[in-house]
């Protein structure tokens, strides 16, 4: 079942022409969007999934990816409700193929990697919502 906050997650990842999903599970809803908007989608999940038409999958452990190839040559990587042990593997599987990173955690987790916060807001079927995403970025915070 798709989000609340979906169109506003499709909308703000659009730009790009070339993602990465990494841990599809059972939300495919944001990788069809984005092939819909004329985007290049793969996805990654640890176990077989069924994805929409045109969003291209592997069966791919995000801690043990293996050698890169092809198929992760993106502009951006993202995570779902990534859980924070997830962070920094996300983080670095982005910086090696040069890759934006952004995701959305679990609930009230905190991200185990600096970032940028961005709010997003709209309104879906009349309703105001909300999403937080984090851009993952390479500099250290200070406290």
């Amino acid at each position: 079942m798709p989000r609340t906050t979906d169109p506003l997650l499709v909308s703000r990842l659009s730009d790009a022409a070339r993602l990465l999903e990494v841990g599809i599970g059972d939300r495919p809803a944001i990788a069809a969007a984005l092939v819909d908007a004329g985007a290049d989608v793969r996805a990654t999940d640890v176990r077989p999934v069924e994805v929409s038409a045109g969003v291209r999958f592997r069966v791919e452990d995000l801690t043990a990816h293996g050698e890169l190839d092809e198929f992760h040559a993106v502009d951006v990587v993202y995570a779902l409700n990534c859980p924070p042990e997830l962070h920094r593997p996300l983080q670095e599987l982005a910086a090696a193929v040069g890759a934006d990173c952004y995701f959305t955690t679990l609930g009230t987790d905190p991200p185990a990697v600096p970032v940028e916060q961005e709010q997003l807001t709209g309104t879906v079927d009349g309703d105001p919502v909300r999403e937080t995403l984090y851009r993952a970025t390479n500099r250290e915070t200070t406290p």
